[in-house]
């Protein structure tokens, strides 16, 4: 097959396997309580036996540069009484983060707040819009466009609900930018709000800073891998890059009368993407060593063969025991355990949030993955912090799982495994792309590096800084974008006349408006 251009999201969902549809589509009408279940010994995954797919240039606990996205603001955001969607938790795993000593480890950026535009490379103008204006206040004169959006009982409208998207959005696409520029690890628990769709909301998800985020790293990496163990299937994601080889979405989740009640492992793809969603489908009661024995086969295999240039995790804390809407029995180590792998194959790691509604185990679980991802082995017992009253009555990081009954048998965990290795056999090594002109970067505040105070340099309110690359001259800047305009007018001119939708990030209908400005730009230049 002919080399891919860049993703092209699709009008319509593509066909998929037909499968029973949930009785009930809200998250929290899944939620599950386990009476009487008690705890069992957790079980101690070694850190050891990390992927050894790809040649690796030190050992797992050797040091990377990690950076940590954080606005104080975040854990003001309050979705409404008895809504289970606490972006409290973000505040409370900041608090233990900074008592154990993480942040003076990395680099702690307030993320610079998402832009319309920023947002509108995936989601529809209309939709992005309605988010900016709707407030409480004027909800019940926009019933009708309430109901179009999906916005409502999963997904209300709350005070400040635009920032919030800008916020998270913002910290998942800085996240990208700095992968992109050098660092080995982003860091952003606000984010990873897989269900959003293109033109709705959905699964308390309004903007999918996941989808944004990977569009950022296609532009300087031809191939970017997914993986979610979040309990919920990442639907908005698999379905915004279906079709495309240069993104390849995994996803590791309840299946069943579940919501979304998407990820059937009989969806792989359609198209050139056909192959390139696999869908890892599981029931109730898993546990870390039959997780473990589906995720690092399945994940060693897939580095192998798609050998991508950027990573994006999305670790999503409902699939740990005891969750309130979850139904699985990983604990902490377990689910860390996903991170510590997928760090050993040293590639650029964007680690985002997700679902997580028990929000004293979320805060253990995501100050325990920062650890793993800068490399340290945290000690148990936890120390003194703002919420130390919400981690009784043992006030330690990690919590026992459940002695519930594993759904998941050898047998089935067997034939999911062999059939998705066997897929992957399917698959061309390494997917190229055609050469075209990069998009333009998400705009980050510049901050000059050398001018920092150290002192202040990890500080949570800190801007963005944008990269370490030394400034053009006047006459390099001036030749370097007249080549660049010259090639974009050949990219465009040559565009038009076709389909274009297809133009890579384009709206139909730019493309001649976009060659006549670049034209004008040249003779400016020139």
């Amino acid at each position: 097959s002919s080399p891919s251009a860049l993703p092209i999201f699709p009008t319509q969902t593509p066909p998929r396997a037909e499968i029973p549809k949930p009785t009930n589509r809200g998250k929290r009408k899944h939620a599950r309580r386990r009476e009487g279940a008690s705890p069992a010994p957790a079980m101690d995954i070694s850190a050891g036996g990390g992927g050894n797919s790809l040649p690796t240039t030190g050992a797992d606990g050797s040091k990377r540069r990690v950076c940590y996205f954080y606005d104080a603001e975040v854990g003001n955001y309050y979705y409404g009484q008895g809504h289970p969607m606490k972006p409290h938790r973000i505040r409370m795993t900041h608090a233990l983060l900074a008592h154990y000593g993480l942040l003076d480890e990395m680099q702690v950026l307030k993320p610079h707040p998402a832009r319309d535009r920023d947002l509108c490379r995936f989601h529809a103008d209309d939709y992005v819009s309605f988010l900016r204006s709707v407030t409480p206040e004027t909800q019940q004169d926009q019933i009708r466009a309430l109901k179009r959006f999906n916005v409502g009982e999963d997904c209300p409208v709350f005070d400040g609900l635009y920032s919030f998207c800008q916020t998270y959005a913002g910290g998942s696409v800085g996240g990208a930018v700095k992968l992109n520029h050098g660092h080995d690890i982003a860091i952003n628990w606000a984010g990873g709000l897989h269900h959003a769709k293109k033109c709705e909301a959905s699964g308390f998800c309004y903007v999918n800073d996941i989808v944004l985020a990977i569009l950022e790293l296609l532009k300087y990496h031809q191939r970017v891998l997914y993986v979610d163990i979040d309990i919920h299937h990442g639907d908005g994601v698999e379905e915004a890059f279906y079709t495309t080889d240069r993104v390849m979405t995994v996803s590791f989740h309840k299946f069943g009368d579940y919501f979304p009640g998407t990820g059937d492992i009989r969806d792989v793809g359609h198209s050139k993407g056909k192959y390139y969603s696999l869908n890892v489908p599981l029931d109730d009661g898993i546990d870390d060593e039959s997780y473990q024995s589906l995720f690092k086969p399945i994940m060693g295999k897939v580095m192998e063969i798609f050998r991508p240039g950027a990573v994006v995790l999305q670790c999503g804390a409902d699939s740990l025991s005891g969750d309130r809407l979850g139904c699985f029995n990983l604990s902490i180590k377990g689910h860390a355990e996903c991170v510590r792998f997928m760090r050993s194959f040293n590639v650029p790691v964007l680690l985002l949030g997700g679902g997580g509604y028990t929000i004293r185990n979320v805060a253990r679980c995501w100050c325990y993955e920062t650890g793993v991802a800068l490399g340290h082995e945290l000690t148990d017992k936890m120390p003194l912090n703002e919420y130390y009253e919400y981690f009784g009555p043992d006030y330690t990081l990690h919590v026992a799982p459940s002695n519930m009954e594993n759904k998941n048998t050898h047998r089935h965990l067997d034939e999911i495994r062999s059939r998705l290795l066997e897929n992957l056999t399917k698959l061309r090594h390494a997917p190229s792309v055609q050469f075209q002109e990069r998009p333009p970067e998400a705009e980050q505040p510049e901050q000059d590096e050398d001018q920092e105070n150290p002192d202040e340099r990890h500080h949570a309110d800190s801007d963005v800084e944008m990269d370490d690359a030394k400034p053009l001259e006047d006459s390099e800047r001036c030749s370097f974008l007249f080549a660049s305009l010259v090639l974009q007018v050949i990219i465009y001119s040559n565009t038009i006349g076709s389909d274009a939708s297809c133009m890579p990030f384009s709206p139909v209908g730019e493309p001649v408006l976009r060659v006549r400005e670049l034209r004008e730009n040249l003779l400016k230049l020139r």
